[in-house]
């Protein structure tokens, strides 16, 4: 038995990198575990085999999302825990603003949180659940070049993790965030050479306290203490989990 025995959760953006971690994690603690996926057929077959739950969703499509939210009722029960982890980055300079890329962001990133929350609200409320939302430490402001476009996305996701707090809190649910720095995933790794993926990790290391990057553990980790009875004192918060990041852009007089 595990410390999720008889919960039921999703996990958006289920079948690689911090999301298949957090399945996983969840899955070995007990849970039924359903994850959504967008793309990677061969990845959700894998997790299938394991006994998840996958099922083909864009969460920035509200139809589609509605759809996942009637077949996870049906074959898995209300569930307990949503992790709301899909997300997309796309890096370009400031001055190479792309219109469409920063539209699918935020359609992803932030509406697909909106859309996901809501379908599965009805769900949360009868079990008076958990949602967590996983951030970066780029809506903070880290200063890391080409990222401006995602950050806003993502500073969007830590202020909607304070709203949705504070206006789900009289359902007895509790709305926290994950603030993950540099995690070595496709996602991050996308679009380089193995020579310039050891660059940006010797980058990230010199900017770190630990002098270290992260692993998808370290962030399923965070997650399911947010998800436990642990943490049933703690909601509206961000975790920032990335090893001490020392190039954040601040101000002060």
């Amino acid at each position: 038995m595990g410390e999720f025995s008889n919960k039921v959760v999703l996990v958006t953006g289920g079948t690689r990198g911090i999301g298949r971690a957090i399945a996983e994690a969840f899955l070995k603690e007990g849970a039924r575990v359903a994850v959504t996926y967008v793309s990677r057929d061969d990845k959700a077959r894998e997790l299938e085999k394991m006994g998840i739950l996958a099922i083909k969703c864009d969460v920035a499509n509200r139809d589609e999302v509605k759809r996942a939210a009637e077949i996870v009722s049906s074959k898995l029960g209300d569930i307990n825990i949503l992790v709301n982890n899909a997300g997309v980055m796309y890096l370009m300079p400031f001055e190479s603003y792309n219109e469409e890329l920063f539209d699918r962001m935020f359609a992803v990133n932030v509406k697909g949180i909106i859309y996901t929350t809501l379908e599965f609200l009805p769900q949360l409320k009868r079990t008076r659940g958990v949602i967590i939302n996983i951030a970066s430490n780029a809506g903070i402001g880290t200063a890391f070049e080409g990222t401006t476009y995602y950050a806003i996305t993502k500073a969007a996701v830590i202020i909607l993790t304070k709203r949705m707090a504070f206006e789900l809190g009289k359902y007895g649910i509790r709305v926290n965030a994950v603030a993950p720095g540099w995690v070595e995933t496709d996602m991050t790794t996308a679009g380089r050479t193995p020579e310039e993926v050891e660059k940006a990790k010797a980058l990230v290391r010199s900017r770190t306290m630990l002098s270290t990057t992260g692993i998808p553990e370290d962030i399923a980790n965070v997650v399911l203490f947010l998800a436990s009875e642990g943490a049933r004192y703690i909601t509206g918060q961000t975790i920032v989990v990335d090893g001490g990041r020392i190039d954040y852009l601040t101000h002060g007089i």
